[in-house]
């Protein structure tokens, strides 16, 4: 972007592999507004005392020129990070010209207008700025200038001879090199033969594992002569090894005061600076490059893992880890790592071993697991092209390779795998590493941003204590399908583990006995067997509903289980969104197998997840249901148990009473709407476990009553400030029974496989209006008659209330009917008093054939008394199914929380940006989270099949006209260039005849393009 507002394309050509500078290249001819001059390099120029001009976008403030006087030549380079770069082996310059962020690579100019330095760093505790000398920016842009062919103006690739010996130094005065054993005689030598300035020597700081200057450098050696010349600089040194590559130089140093000659072979410098690297499921492995090596003190070239991503935080290693061991081969090398990879197919667990800087004595053993679904691209290789400025991406696998297969490869384990990696390399939830994430809605910190909100963990966090769980019925033979099942499925499980063998057969006694319940067991041991620890992951690659997490921990129990399928209940808290990865561990037998999201109730603080049977081998026969007891309701003072799993999967239990038996929720939209329970009556206890622990609240009999979920909430402080916060309740069993009958004996909805088995979904009808309690006390205020009053006590004399209108949804059949401040009386005559009363009504709407799928309600509405009819709406529990990235922006229907705001631009609705990716176009012109993409180039996009369809038509490199609407409703124009080599237009949908989560490109850019 040039000074009047032109704006070409660059190209990144060179980046030093040391020092902080590199060159772009453009074409002038692209230039057709203005006239300009190049800033003459003057390296030679700088000294002492010397006025200079800091020219360049200081903070973003556009052409900012700060002024300033060089006051050191000799300053060691500014050390940023301890992991990530740092420059070494060269001064900088000094100058108090205030220079912040936005400033990087300005030049510094003197009073002739000519560069004497580059603008690298600055102190934020005071007014310092450093700049990096120009001598070697000078020779690398003579090699450069060499690539460009006249003829053509096209540029070709030039290798800069750059040599090393993986030795750090640093300057030190003669006062300290004295102490380092300095021999008086050689002070004196290197005095006579250097410039009367010097003031030191060259001082070896640190030197590489596995370079060629390991074990004959050591810390502490001073450098006397380099090819038998006294070498008390950086830059002659650095000439010296660069005109020396692939050849030896002679060291003649001291060391305690002992002169030593080392002979050492120059290396080339680019060779170890990796010039491509594997992108596999969001992670990024390169080979262990100078510059991190340095910081670590590790070999060059070794497995190292840039980023996590999705497949290696699911496991819990580290950035900055070190591989050694994945699938049981050693891994030397990337290509190792990839040949292991093509092997694998799509739902391994693979134990993988590592070590880390922060511990690099110790390796340590996690499982990973390969994607089941396509939630990413499959794994590529990028490769940098310096003739063209880009990175070239290819496959880094076989077309053979399994991993490229979209089916699915079930995990199952039998005894003897499942005692063997518990073992050695399984580990629990609470040992594996856990990531918070912050998100700014302006740097973009993470690479999936909502652009407003701050990204912690889940609700059972690791550094959090025990996570609840939940239960089931129990006793029924009849499967999954409907049909009924043999005399019994524990007798199945017995014949089938006759050539289990001996081992088998004696640990599966143990368990059974050990999950054995008397007549007169507690609730604890009744519901043990019932219990499930759930771990869940969502890809950071389509974090849909706006989603607040990508971890989670928590409890569920199992509701149903025969031959052909299991079913967990979870509260929507631990699995939040069906775009996710569960993992199940059962307190009853110790395995740990892959769940699948089935049902998210669209009102109610639950999901359904199911797993197979027979995935649980032997454990099956001591895995169980949990007994539901639906009725009666819990009442105020009745004694209860609330159970749950402790992190070790040990049954943990406590005698409550209950307090309030039907408090109704209130819970604000966050800055980022995601799911909120709504319309929910929840039952609160005397003394639990903290806000962590979920489970079942129980009779003594060990009878499920109730969910003790987990609800998540934000607390806002102030305007710009706000946390996450979560609390837990209990949730009646009545609702998860009711969806429980219709999936187990049939239901009228859409069929969902399950388990190799197509099973038929319910639908959920509900009035889309959110509802909140009002004392009648208060009720009367606003004008509610007497009559109306006593026929709402007579038919709740406990709560004392009417339900009033919140809101309707956007979109729904009740808006534009129902008014916020409505009070709802009655629904065909029937007094209305709770959130159940409506369920019920709603519910009766399907059993009546000649409904027309409208409730007749009274209200009471500004003092008078009104009859409506207001629709419903019937809603599946699939959730999301369907996302899609475009310029890296996460789009999607608005998901139910964007429309309990009661907000859909009328221009078209079916675009909603839910996050955006860091440094993708999007991020750099501008286009956040929250708001609608309702036009693109003049042309409306009302539902995802439109935009998909107008962006299709747009091509790699062109200007997108984008109208946009806020959540808040403000409209919005903007511009932004379509970059398809990087971020090509993808979309996931879910398939219900599958199971599956499959990813599809839509428009990328083709190979043979971005080559040329």
């Amino acid at each position: 972007m040039f000074v009047n507002r032109e704006e070409i394309p660059v190209y990144p050509i060179y980046r030093d592999p040391v020092h902080d500078f590199g060159f772009f290249h453009y074409d002038p001819c692209a230039i057709q507004f203005l006239s300009y001059e190049e800033i003459p390099l003057a390296p030679e120029a700088a000294c002492v005392g010397l006025e200079i001009r800091v020219v360049g976008n200081d903070s973003g403030e556009k052409v900012s020129i700060l002024a300033g006087t060089l006051a050191r030549l000799d300053r060691d380079a500014p050390h940023y990070k301890k992991d990530g770069y740092n420059d070494f082996n060269t001064f900088y310059m000094q100058a108090a010209s205030g220079t912040k962020g936005g400033s990087s690579g300005s030049p510094v100019i003197d009073w002739q207008g000519r560069a004497v330095a580059l603008n690298a760093g600055s102190k934020t505790s005071s007014a310092s700025a450093f700049f990096l000398p120009l001598e070697r920016v000078v020779r690398a842009l003579k090699f450069l200038q060499q690539g460009i062919d006249s003829t053509t103006n096209k540029w070709k690739a030039v290798t800069i001879p750059r040599g090393t010996l993986q030795a750090t130094f640093l300057h030190k005065g003669f006062d300290e090199t004295r102490r380092l054993g300095l021999r008086g005689e050689t002070e004196q030598l290197v005095r006579h033969a250097s410039p009367p300035e010097e003031t030191g020597m060259l001082v070896v700081d640190s030197v590489v594992p596995g370079g060629p200057a390991h074990k004959l450098l050591e810390p502490g050696d001073v450098l006397v002569h380099l090819n038998g010349e006294v070498t008390t600089q950086f830059l002659r040194m650095e000439s010296l090894l660069d005109d020396s590559v692939d050849h030896k130089v002679q060291l003649q140093i001291e060391r305690g005061g002992k002169p030593l000659t080392v002979e050492l072979l120059v290396q080339d410098l680019h060779s170890i600076t990796p010039d491509y690297f594997l992108e596999v499921s969001g992670t990024v492995i390169h080979p262990l490059s100078y510059q991190q090596a340095r910081n670590f003190r590790f070999h060059c070239g070794l497995v190292y893992v840039a980023e996590q991503g999705y497949m290696l935080f699911r496991a819990g290693v580290p950035r900055h880890a070190i591989i050694k061991k994945f699938a049981g081969e050693d891994i030397s090398s990337v290509d190792d790592f990839i040949s292991v990879l093509s092997k694998l197919s799509r739902g391994a667990r693979v134990p993988l071993e590592y070590i880390s800087h922060t511990d690099r004595h110790r390796r340590k053993s996690v499982l990973v697991t390969v994607d089941r679904h396509e939630w990413y691209a499959p794994p590529q290789i990028y490769t940098r092209n310096d003739s063209s400025g880009l990175w070239n991406v290819k496959s880094a696998l076989p077309l053979n390779s399994p991993l490229l297969s979209s089916a699915i490869n079930p995990i199952k384990q039998d005894l003897a795998s499942t005692t063997i990696s518990s073992g050695t390399i399984s580990v629990s939830p609470m040992e594996q590493t856990h990531l918070h994430i912050n998100q700014d809605p302006l740097d973009g910190v993470t690479s999936m941003e909502t652009s407003c909100e701050h990204i912690a963990d889940g609700p059972h966090c690791e550094d959090e204590s025990d996570a609840g769980s939940k239960k089931r019925r129990l006793g029924e033979d009849t499967s999954s399908d409907g049909s009924m099942l043999p005399d019994s499925l524990h007798e199945q499980v017995e014949e089938r583990l006759e050539d289990s063998g001996t081992a088998t057969d004696a640990v599966l006694r143990d368990y059974q006995g050990g999950v054995a319940v008397a007549a007169n067991a507690s609730p604890e041991c009744v519901l043990e067997p019932t219990l499930v620890m759930f771990e869940v992951h969502v890809p950071t690659s389509c974090m849909v509903d706006c989603v607040h997490s990508q971890h989670f921990f928590g409890t569920g129990v199992i509701i149903h289980h025969s031959q052909n399928m299991g079913l967990v209940a979870v509260d929507k808290n631990t699995v939040a969104v069906s775009v996710s990865d569960v993992m199940l561990s059962f307190a009853a037998y110790p395995i740990e197998i892959p769940g699948e999201v089935v049902f998210l109730h669209p009102v109610h603080n639950f999901a359904l997840v199911a797993y197979d049977p027979s995935s649980l081998g032997a454990g099956v026969s001591v895995v169980r249901a949990a007994e539901l007891l639906p009725e009666p309701a819990l009442c105020r003072g009745d004694s209860v148990y609330l159970v749950g799993l402790s992190r070790s999967l040990q049954a943990t239990s406590r005698k409550s009473f209950v307090t309030n038996p039907c408090a109704a929720l209130n819970i604000g939209s966050a800055d980022c709407p995601r799911y909120r329970a709504t319309n929910m009556e929840v039952i609160e206890l005397d003394t639990d476990f903290g806000s962590t622990f979920s489970g079942v609240i129980a009779d003594e009999q060990g009878r499920v009553q109730a969910i003790w979920g987990s609800f998540s909430t934000q607390l806002k402080y102030g305007c710009s400030s706000s946390e996450d916060h979560q609390f837990v309740r209990g949730i009646p069993i009545h609702t998860i029974s009711k969806i429980l009958d219709k999936i187990v004996y049939g239901a009228e909805g859409p069929t969902l496989l399950i388990n190799g088995v197509k099973r038929p979904m319910p639908l959920v009808r509900i009035l889309e209006v959110e509802l909140y309690p009002t004392l009648l006390s208060k009720a009367r205020s606003f004008g509610l008659t007497d009559s109306w009053i006593q026929a709402l006590v007579k038919k709740d004399p406990i709560r004392r209330q009417v339900l009033r209108v919140k809101g309707c949804f956007a979109g729904s059949k009740a808006e534009g009917l129902l008014e916020q401040g409505d009070m709802v009386l009655a629904i065909n005559k029937e007094p209305v008093t709770c959130f159940r009363d409506i369920e019920d009504a709603c519910q009766e709407l399907d059993r009546c054939n000649d409904s027309d799928e409208k409730l007749k309600m009274t209200i009471f509405r500004q003092g008078r008394e009104m009859e409506l009819l207001v629709g419903t709406d019937v809603r599946d529990g699939i959730g999301t199914t369907r996302v899609m990235n475009w310029c890296g922006s996460i789009v999607q229907d608005p998901h139910p929380a964007v429309r309990a705001l009661g907000f859909l631009p009328e221009e078209g609705h079916g675009v909603y940006v839910a996050r955006w990716c860091h440094g993708s176009p999007v991020n750099r012109y501008g286009l956040y989270a929250l708001q609608w993409i309702v036009e693109v180039n003049g042309k409306p996009t009302p539902d995802l099949d439109a935009f998909v369809t107008v962006t299709k038509e747009i091509e790699h490199g062109e200007f997108v006209r984008v109208r946009t609407i806020h959540l808040n409703g403000k409209p919005r124009v903007l511009t932004l260039k379509q970059d398809l080599h990087y971020w090509p237009t993808w979309e996931l949908r879910f398939d219900p005849e599958t199971a599956v989560w499959c990813r599809k490109t839509i428009k990328a850019l083709d190979s043979s393009t971005a080559l040329s």
